[in-house]
């Protein structure tokens, strides 16, 4: 299990991961934050990306915020950060 901390946009233009802002992953998503949308967003687009179920990835922390803490099971902390490429803050 490992957690990574987000920082999220919703209502953007385009989806995706934007990259690393200190140690949080910045990301876009299309959906805007009402009624659990861009929370689910968020969670389908990283599960899309490192190739999990959805129901390995949980929000922890901060479900009506931009900054969020989701928890990865499945994964290691080292799998996390290959997975989410070399920009990722050790």
């Amino acid at each position: 299990m490992a957690r990574l901390k987000l920082h999220v946009t919703p209502g953007a233009r385009q989806e995706g991961i934007v990259g690393w802002r200190g140690q949080s992953l910045r990301l876009k998503v299309r959906a805007r934050p009402e009624k659990g949308r861009a929370n689910e967003a968020v969670i389908r687009l990283l599960a899309s990306h490192l190739g999990l179920p959805r129901a390995s990835l949980s929000i922890v922390r901060g479900a009506t915020s931009r900054d969020k803490l989701v928890k990865v099971d499945g994964l290691s902390g080292d799998q996390l950060r290959t997975l989410l490429g070399p920009s990722t803050p050790q």
